[in-house]
């Protein structure tokens, strides 16, 4: 006879309905080809927001590596004077330094080689490396005073979307999945997206991982090609009648493991091997590009209509919008600019200027933009000072976390609207600061969550995406 100790024992009576019967419920459902998922995937442990949500969705696209803000968003004239003195002491103060500028005996100032315009009613300044963004303009909201606290990259990405910059906590997504769960149960609430062949800082699976939390709740990465997710379709000379069985087999055996063991892994297995099943179709029809009219594929540029670039990849962001993912997540690496700034940045923006665009034009066109929060930036900016060797044309700029600049559009937040300032040198902020918990917070509640209640009990102490840590930034609220 198995025993049990106290701890089991509370658990196994606490979660009686859940475990025992919802078990039972998984075997006598299994007939009908259709499970009873025994756990919050469809309607979050939140059963509903906290509060009246302003986003439905999310589609957040990372800018990999730290865009420059002189050359993109933060307009400043300050640097075409000074454009190769010396910063001045009191603006860098005691601010630290990577190891790759701290050993360099000047720190000339460079100005950006790119003309900016004010575009729209909003009167925003664009670089004319956004052409497309720029049209947009009254669309977006402006976030000029981001700040971080990591210096490199890893712990600076990890810390933007973990909310730590150590590796082992919930990505984003995977908090949003976890508190509010799925709006679309055949497809997985958290996707992730990656451009094809695209050189840069190394990207890794935890960026969109669950953490401490069930494994259901993590990211889902689509790839470009014949097999999107890998393992979804079935095997040679498996039918799908074979595949139900096996499931359905599966769900029984999961079944009797957890009245023994009460790991509440077990129900996250059988949730995965169902959702599996049901992506079998939901997959290739939304990764199925056959029914976009011609002038859709010009909207988003000539890349779109290439399977994993940046482009197709936010016109299947739109796609999947459109069918209720609650979180898609973009990555495109290569802003990394230590050297030849210029040339590196202006290939960048061609490859995701016009997309970046057409996906918030697309949304609004098609009545989305309202209900779906997007989000485009990097894990910190970069210095206004050059990195190595100071000529006209060829700078670079070295790890910025001080001050820089994120974009965000729709889902209730201010259209037309630039918030937070920077000095005359783009180097500290010095109005309406917005630390990357304060991001978060404010991602959260756009999303219907406080931030400060969802919350997730592991190792004796209640974690949460914020910390102790994030205040909303009501300045952005529409």
């Amino acid at each position: 006879m198995n025993q049990l100790d106290r701890r089991q024992f509370l658990k196994a009576a606490s979660a009686a309905g859940l475990s025992g019967l919802s078990g039972l419920a998984l075997a006598d459902k299994a007939e009908d080809k259709k499970l009873i998922l025994p756990d919050d995937s469809l309607n979050g442990v939140l059963g509903k927001p906290h509060i009246p949500a302003k986003a439905k969705r999310m589609i957040y696209l990372f800018q990999s590596g730290g865009p420059s803000q002189m050359e993109l968003f933060d307009y400043k004239p300050m640097l075409n004077k000074m454009h190769g003195k010396e910063i001045p002491s009191e603006v860098r103060g005691d601010t630290k330094l990577t190891t790759m500028t701290a050993q360099q005996t000047s720190l000339p100032l460079v100005k950006s080689v790119f003309d900016f315009k004010q575009h729209g009613e909003s009167g925003a300044w664009v670089s004319e490396l956004l052409p497309h963004t720029a049209k947009v303009a009254d669309d977006l909201c402006f976030v000029k005073s981001v700040q971080t606290d990591a210096i490199n990259h890893d712990p600076a990405a990890t810390f933007i979307l973990t909310g730590f910059p150590i590796a082992g906590r919930p990505s984003l997504g995977a908090w949003l999945s976890y508190g509010l769960g799925s709006n679309n149960n055949n497809l997985p609430p958290f996707i992730v997206l990656l451009t094809n062949q695209n050189k840069g800082q190394p990207i890794f699976a935890r960026l969109w991982g669950n953490g401490f939390l069930p494994s259901i709740h993590q990211g889902v990465r689509f790839r470009a090609g014949k097999d999107p997710v890998l393992f979804v379709n079935n095997p040679k000379g498996l039918s799908r009648y074979d595949r139900r069985e096996m499931l359905s087999y599966l769900t029984k055996l999961h079944g009797i493991q957890h009245a023994k063991t009460m790991d509440d892994e077990i129900h996250s297995r059988i949730a995965q091997y169902e959702m599996a099943q049901r992506m079998q179709t939901s997959v290739p029809d939304v990764n199925d590009f056959s029914d976009e009219p011609d002038w859709v594929f010009d909207m988003y540029g000539p890349d779109s209509r290439i399977p994993g670039t940046f482009a197709a990849n936010c016109l299947l962001a739109r796609r999947l919008a459109e069918r209720n993912v609650k979180f898609t997540q973009l990555f495109h690496r290569g802003w990394d600019h230590h050297s030849g700034l210029p040339g590196g940045i202006k290939q960048m923006c061609r490859e995701t200027d016009q997309a970046s665009a057409a996906l918030v034009a697309d949304l609004k066109q098609r009545g989305l933009l309202d209900d779906t929060l997007v989000v485009w930036g990097g894990e910190f900016g970069r210095t206004s000072y050059c990195q190595g060797k100071f000529t006209e044309k060829a700078y670079g700029r070295d790890h910025h976390p001080n001050a820089f600049t994120m974009w965000m559009a729709g889902g209730g937040v201010k259209a037309g609207h630039t918030h937070g300032e920077t000095d005359d040198f783009a180097y500290n902020v010095t109005k309406d600061p917005v630390h990357i918990h304060d991001l978060h917070a404010t991602i959260m509640h756009l999303m219907g969550v406080d931030h400060e209640k969802l919350t997730f009990k592991y190792q004796g102490r209640r974690f949460r995406l914020t910390d102790v840590h994030g205040k909303i930034v009501k300045g952005i609220l529409a």
